[in-house]
C-alpha cells in the first residue's frame, strides 16, 4: 500500500465508532489467525505429487488462498491439503484457535462458544483434527520398555440405538474384574518417554504379543507386572522379561521397574476424567490426543500443534 493511501486508511479509522473499531480488531485478528495458518499448512518442504508421489511438479496458480500444483507425470492438480484430513474443509481463520482448544482440552460446548461455530461442527473438527494423532505410531521401543495394561467402559455414547441399559456420566462397569465391557489398552513405554497406546481386541497373550510385535526389537528389555498374558507375549516374542510383582509390594528391583508407564497411565485416567465417558469408537483419537499433549511438553509454545498434525499426510 503506497503512503497516501494508508494515511486515508488511518484517517478513516478515526472516524469509526468503538463498535466498528471492536468489529474492525476482531476481522484483523481472523486475518492473522488465517496467515499463521497457512504458514503451518504450506510449510516449506520436499514437494512432491500427492496423486503418484511423483516428483516433476510446477506451481499452477492460487485456488481459496492456497498455493495450487501440478504434475508433469500425472497431470492432476492439488494443493497442500489434498489427501488430509482438513482437504475442502472451510472458516480456515479459525483453524488455529481450534488447534489451541484441543492443546487446553476444552470440551465441545466451550469450543463452540469461543469460535463461534455450531455445537455440531465443533464436534466434527475435533474428530478430523485429531484422525492423523489417533493412528500416527511409533516406529520401534528402544532399551528398556515398559508395558501394562489399563481398561475403558465400552460406551455407545452420540448413538441412539443401545444394545443395552443407557448409563449417565460415564457408569460403572456391569461386573467386578475384568467385565465384558471393557475395553483394553496396552501402554508401551520406553525410558526415552517414547509412547505407545494400542487398543486390544482381547487380553490373550497372543493378542498382546501381535500388538508388541512391530515395537519391540530383539534387543529391548521388557519389564510388565506380573501378569501371566504379558509373560507369554515375552517369551512369544524372544525378548528379555523382567516382572515386578505389584500386587505384593514390590515396586523397583534393580533398574527393572513399570513406574513410568505406570505414571503414563495415571496422567491418562485423570485428563480423560474431564469428558464423563467416550465413546469407544472414538477413543483411538482421545488415546493419540493425549499422547500428543504428552510428547509435547510446554504446550504454551506450540499453539498449532494440533493444526500441524492434522495437515501431515
Amino acid at each position: 500500500m503506497r503512503t497516501g493511501e494508508w494515511r486515508e486508511w488511518v484517517q478513516r479509522i478515526g472516524r469509526l465508532s468503538r463498535e466498528d473499531r471492536l468489529a474492525l480488531r476482531g476481522e484483523l485478528a481472523a486475518r492473522d489467525s488465517l496467515d499463521v495458518a497457512l504458514e503451518v499448512i504450506e510449510a516449506p518442504g520436499t514437494r512432491c505429487c500427492l496423486h503418484c508421489t511423483g516428483t516433476q511438479v510446477v506451481r499452477n496458480g492460487h485456488a481459496n488462498g492456497l498455493q495450487r500444483y501440478r504434475c508433469h507425470d500425472c497431470r492432476k492438480t492439488f494443493n497442500a491439503l489434498t489427501g488430509t484430513a482438513l482437504a475442502r474443509r472451510h472458516h480456515r481463520s479459525k483453524w488455529l484457535n481450534q488447534s489451541v482448544a484441543l492443546t487446553q482440552g476444552q470440551s465441545l460446548r466451550q469450543v463452540a462458544r469461543q469460535l463461534g461455530i455450531a455445537l455440531s461442527t465443533a464436534h466434527r473438527w475435533r474428530h478430523r483434527f485429531l484422525r492423523q494423532p489417533g493412528v500416527e505410531r511409533i516406529a520401534a521401543l528402544h532399551g528398556i520398555a515398559e508395558v501394562d495394561e489399563t481398561y475403558f467402559l465400552h460406551s455407545y455414547k452420540g448413538q441412539k440405538r443401545l444394545p443395552r441399559k443407557a448409563r449417565h456420566r460415564g457408569g460403572k462397569a456391569c461386573t467386578r474384574g475384568l467385565a465384558p465391557d471393557l475395553v483394553p489398552v496396552l501402554v508401551a513405554r520406553d525410558r526415552s518417554g517414547q509412547t505407545a497406546n494400542l487398543i486390544l481386541p482381547s487380553t490373550r497373550a497372543a493378542d498382546m504379543a501381535s500388538a508388541l510385535r512391530p515395537l519391540l526389537p530383539t534387543d529391548t528389555v521388557l519389564c510388565t507386572d506380573g501378569s501371566s498374558a504379558l509373560a507369554a507375549a515375552a517369551r512369544s516374542l524372544g525378548v528379555e522379561h523382567h516382572a515386578i510383582n505389584v500386587s505384593a509390594g514390590s515396586r523397583v528391583r534393580d533398574a527393572w521397574h513399570i513406574q513410568n508407564v505406570n505414571a503414563f497411565d495415571s496422567r491418562l485416567k485423570g485428563w480423560m476424567a474431564r469428558f464423563k465417558g467416550i465413546a469407544t469408537r472414538y477413543l483411538a483419537h482421545y488415546l493419540g490426543w493425549f499422547r500428543a499433549l504428552d510428547r509435547s511438553g510446554c504446550l504454551a509454545s506450540t499453539p498449532a500443534l494440533f493444526l500441524t498434525l492434522a495437515v501431515q499426510h
